[in-house]
């Protein structure tokens, strides 16, 4: 309780720190928030022509089905890639002012959350435009957008207090993403995958996330509420398990920074 008081006491430079990284990845930027839609589009284009030759896939309405994984990616990869180096970056603040430290972890996914939903009105405008239109299971995004926000704080507590102490986690991280990208089901489906090579995808969570979104937008359905439970559980779980570790390796951030 006293995690949540500290965070209501400092809701306003919660509120600030968002608004400021909001504004500020745009800041002296022609296009602005519109980059929020180019870079997406862009990365859509390069991979709606060269995975479908590479690939050779029958997948219906490809760039729908590839965009419905594409953008709930970038979302997970930014995310992660940020909050390794959060805390480095505002080490001088860190060492000047009081303030809960875990605001930082929280402000990332926060701010990056706000672009994902702005992002995701691409998925809606590909699902209209390839004549699919949306469903009632558009009601489900919210549900699916807490689930993956909750797992992404709780990977988030975890790598910004560990690399204030190891700072070779920061390069570690961007190669496992890299890696991490071919073992989710973004520009391929799962019944591509060999059968021996399977279980890489049921102990990934956002195979179930990314699976979820498709459900809604692409397939029209329910999304398997079951496996994003569970996914919703882990989540949680790595929420106290990542604060424990946060608070108590937040103890020395001042004199590691």
């Amino acid at each position: 309780m006293n995690v949540f008081k500290g965070l209501y006491d400092y809701r306003e430079l919660l509120k600030t720190s968002v608004k400021k990284d909001i504004g500020g990845k745009y800041k002296h930027s022609f296009l602005g928030v519109l980059w929020s839609f180019v870079n997406p589009l862009l990365q859509i284009i390069v991979y709606a022509i060269v995975f479908p030759l590479i690939m050779r896939n029958n997948i219906e309405y490809y760039v729908v089905f590839m965009v419905c994984g594409l953008i709930p990616w970038n979302y997970f990869s930014t995310v992660i890639n940020r909050a390794s180096f959060t805390m480095i970056e505002n080490g001088n603040i860190i060492k000047k002012v009081y303030f809960p430290r875990e605001i930082l972890p929280l402000s990332v996914v926060t701010s990056e959350t706000v672009t994902f939903l702005i992002s995701s009105i691409i998925i809606i405008a590909f699902t209209i435009g390839y004549g699919l239109g949306i469903t009632i299971n558009i009601l489900f995004y919210p549900i699916l957008l807490l689930i993956q926000f909750v797992l992404l704080l709780g990977i988030s507590l975890f790598v910004s207090s560990i690399t204030v102490y190891f700072r070779d986690l920061q390069h570690f991280i961007g190669v496992l993403l890299q890696l991490f990208f071919y073992a989710t089901p973004i520009v391929y489906s799962v019944d591509a995958i060999p059968e021996n090579f399977t279980w890489i995808f049921k102990f990934n969570p956002m195979t179930y996330i990314i699976e979820g979104y498709r459900d809604i937008f692409y397939y029209q359905t329910m999304p398997e509420m079951g496996s994003l439970l569970i996914v919703l559980v882990i989540g949680i779980l790595l929420c106290i398990t990542g604060y424990l570790l946060f608070n108590k390796l937040q103890k020395k951030f001042a004199e590691e920074l």
